[in-house]
């Protein structure tokens, strides 16, 4: 490589993320799977690893970048815009480059040739496995990949915060009382609709986080009255009757759902429910996605205990269930659904952090407590 690479976290998980690529282009390929991505080796990990976090941490005109880099030939980029003059890879380009390409879905293209990496320009469209570096944030880097079948959030691999690295564990979802929503962001195969209700959680968590208010989400089964004993009366925000302006979205039959418009008006149906979670309290919806309340205010039911211990997980290498009390996890917003699930065990609670974590809150039968997965790593 002409660049030489600085940053050491980039060295220390390059040889661990080609392995994870391998292992996934195998499997694939064994599955009778095309339009497969090329490996990328750990020298070139640890390349645009590295050129993506010192740009990450520069700034243009005020702005830190918000980049995505792809590893592929422009002849498996579908319809790419090339550049007439390939651009060297290296922090510099990078951030002279990235107010032009911030938008979500838009990928530079990297690809090696003659032992330099260079950028050959943008594409939308990338193949299966496809190495994808995204930088959100200074200093924060994500490595992932579009799932197999092409819908969906990526796939995330790892997450490097300055010198701190967390590998995501798929193993994770071989624990009992394991959350759908936790099973859907890790499995790589199982297909993913734009209507699948675990995808709309997962687009709702997503939303969530990055309004970077903070906020709680409550699902309750839907019919069901009992939730009102874990909330606080009056509730300052009641909605009535129900909003049902997603739910109707997801009772279209299917081939619709493939139609731009159709996912254009569920994006803002997410977005306005997700939005309703910045205010103050928590946002209540049913399990079929009808809007009950926002801004309701939660406390223990009648007759119910204190939370104590609670189950916590996170889905990375070495983050396997540890025991620990309720207030150890976050602040009063996290405490409080905790103890909302304790209550009302057939409910389950996504928290937003303002400082970014995500962690969801359901109850685990097989060891009759309340489970706490947390997932930004997941959702970055």
């Amino acid at each position: 490589m002409i660049y030489k690479p600085t940053y050491q976290a980039a060295r220390i998980i390059a040889t661990k993320v080609e392995a994870i690529f391998a292992g996934h282009l195998d499997t694939a390929r064994d599955s009778g799977e095309e339009d497969l991505a090329p490996l990328p080796s750990a020298e070139i990990v640890e390349a645009i690893l590295d050129a993506a976090f010192w740009a990450s941490i520069r700034k243009e005109e005020g702005h830190s970048p918000k980049i995505s880099l792809a590893f592929l030939p422009p002849s498996q980029a579908g319809n790419p815009l090339l550049f007439r003059q390939r651009l060297p890879l290296n922090p510099t380009t990078l951030v002279k480059i990235a107010p032009g390409i911030e938008r979500a879905g838009i990928h530079l293209g990297i690809w090696l040739e003659d032992d330099g990496l260079y950028i050959w320009g943008t594409t939308t469209s990338i193949p299966n496995f496809c190495f994808v570096v995204d930088v959100s944030e200074p200093a924060l880097l994500v490595i992932k990949h579009r799932r197999i079948y092409g819908f969906g959030k990526f796939t995330n691999i790892a997450v490097l915060k300055g010198d701190q690295i967390k590998i995501v564990d798929g193993d994770s979802t071989k624990l009992p009382d394991c959350p759908p929503i936790l099973l859907s962001l890790l499995d790589l195969t199982a297909p993913s609709y734009w209507n699948d209700t675990v995808n709309v959680m997962i687009q709702l968590a997503v939303s969530m986080r990055s309004h970077q208010r903070g906020g709680t989400l409550l699902v309750v089964p839907n019919g069901s009255g009992n939730w009102l004993q874990s909330i606080i009366k009056p509730i300052q925000y009641g909605i009535q009757p129900a909003f049902v302006g997603l739910s109707n979205l997801l009772r279209q039959e299917r081939k619709e759902a493939s139609q731009i418009f159709w996912q254009t008006a569920l994006r803002r149906e997410v977005e306005h429910l997700a939005g309703l979670t910045a205010v103050d309290g928590a946002t209540v919806i049913t399990d079929e996605f009808e809007l009950l309340a926002f801004g309701a205010k939660i406390g223990r039911a009648k007759g119910k205990d204190l939370i104590e211990d609670i189950s916590f997980v996170e889905p990375i290498a070495g983050g396997g269930a540890v025991t620990m009390h309720a207030a150890k996890v976050g602040g009063t917003r996290h405490l409080s659904a905790a103890q909302f699930v304790h209550d009302q065990n057939d409910a389950i609670a996504m928290v937003a952090s303002q400082d970014g974590h995500f962690t969801i809150y359901s109850w685990a039968p097989s060891q009759q407590r309340v489970q706490a997965h947390r997932i930004d790593t997941l959702l970055l």
